[in-house]
């Protein structure tokens, strides 16, 4: 039997996990990768590591400002071989959206073009996008592990080994204080409505 310790990182391109990372933003949406068990995505964990990938970004799916990042992500990115982990986020409510509106209406918030919110909203339209808000902290020094063959595919989840198993064991910051964070909280829940938004609790008790 295999008692190696893994510990769940949420997939996402290296240059959004940067803009995160800065507090441009603290919204991901999912849909769940080709390869996802089921076909769709669930939460798998209150809190994360954000694993950065540097395949599948597009610049012309990307707000202007945000093309510098990728351009510097994409120079500084470590080997193949390697993932450097440069924070964690804590899951603190998801929304599920079905409508364009609300997207749009949230544009401000994404470093990500309003093509890019539509694709991933028209794409397999029966199911909803999940939208993730997280509190992210950024380690006091990045983790590099060696990337390993079962991380390969289309998956919104990787289960990593050789980092900590509970993110909060490793010396990190929030990028955003108490009252900055509480301040962009407020704008996701005022832009959706009331109710829109399921606490934590709510997330974990339906995924599967």
């Amino acid at each position: 039997m295999d008692d190696t310790t893994r510990t769940p990182a949420l997939r996402e391109w290296a240059v959004v996990w940067d803009a995160v990372l800065a507090g441009r933003q603290v919204l991901d949406i999912r849909k769940g990768g080709i390869h996802e068990t089921g076909k769709h995505f669930a939460v798998r964990a209150p809190r994360f590591w954000l694993y950065p990938g540097t395949e599948h970004q597009r610049a012309d799916l990307l707000k202007p400002e945000a093309l510098p990042a990728l351009d510097r992500v994409l120079r500084e990115a470590p080997p193949k071989e390697t993932i450097r982990i440069e924070g964690w986020a804590e899951l603190v409510a998801t929304a599920e959206v079905s409508e364009a509106v609300p997207l749009l209406a949230l544009d401000d918030e994404f470093v990500w073009s309003s093509e890019y919110a539509a694709q991933r909203l028209n794409w397999k339209p029966r199911h909803p996008l999940h939208l993730l808000v997280l509190r992210a902290h950024r380690l006091a020094e990045p983790i590099e592990v060696p990337w390993r063959e079962e991380y390969r595919g289309c998956t919104s989840w990787a289960d990593l080994i050789d980092l900590p198993a509970d993110p909060t064991a490793a010396s990190a910051a929030p990028v955003l204080d108490d009252d900055a964070f509480a301040a962009r909280l407020d704008i996701v829940r005022r832009t959706l409505g009331d109710g829109a938004l399921r606490p934590l609790g709510a997330a974990l008790s339906s995924r599967g």
